[in-house]
């Protein structure tokens, strides 16, 4: 597969969840591209928390995206452990089982909640301001 610059160029996602299903809704929720003609985005998927410090340690990412209800290390603890351990670390996307633990995710240091059922439109827009950089 060849690489084009367009695609070379888009936003690098690191997608965390033990749950091959909820890494295919995430991306499907969010689709390829933030807005039309715009960069496809680079999606980097991996169901370990080791695997999720290892990938922050040696990339740059401009998202994380971890899944707050994993088996073993969920996300909310993964994401404080980022925030704390991680040099400039890239903006944190935690997503709950529902939206009263939002509240519990604040704790975690996330720069963003998004409950399940996953909305694809509230998704979509949380992840295209985070990667703008505008508060959520």
């Amino acid at each position: 597969m060849t690489v084009t610059s367009e695609q070379a160029s888009g936003p690098r996602i690191l997608l965390y969840s033990d749950d091959r299903t909820v890494r295919e809704q995430v991306r499907l929720a969010v689709g390829p591209r933030l807005r039309a003609h715009a960069p496809v985005i680079d999606w980097a998927e991996v169901a370990t928390a080791a695997a999720v410090v290892d990938a922050a340690d040696r990339e740059r990412w401009d998202l994380i995206v971890l899944d707050g209800e994993a088996d073993k290390v969920g996300g909310m603890g993964l994401a404080r452990q980022l925030k704390n351990e991680v040099y400039e670390c890239p903006p944190i996307l935690v997503l709950t089982g529902r939206a009263e633990d939002a509240w519990l995710a604040s704790w975690s240091l996330a720069d963003a909640v998004a409950p399940r059922p996953l909305d694809a439109i509230t998704l979509q827009s949380t992840v295209a301001g985070l990667l703008a950089g505008a508060p959520v």
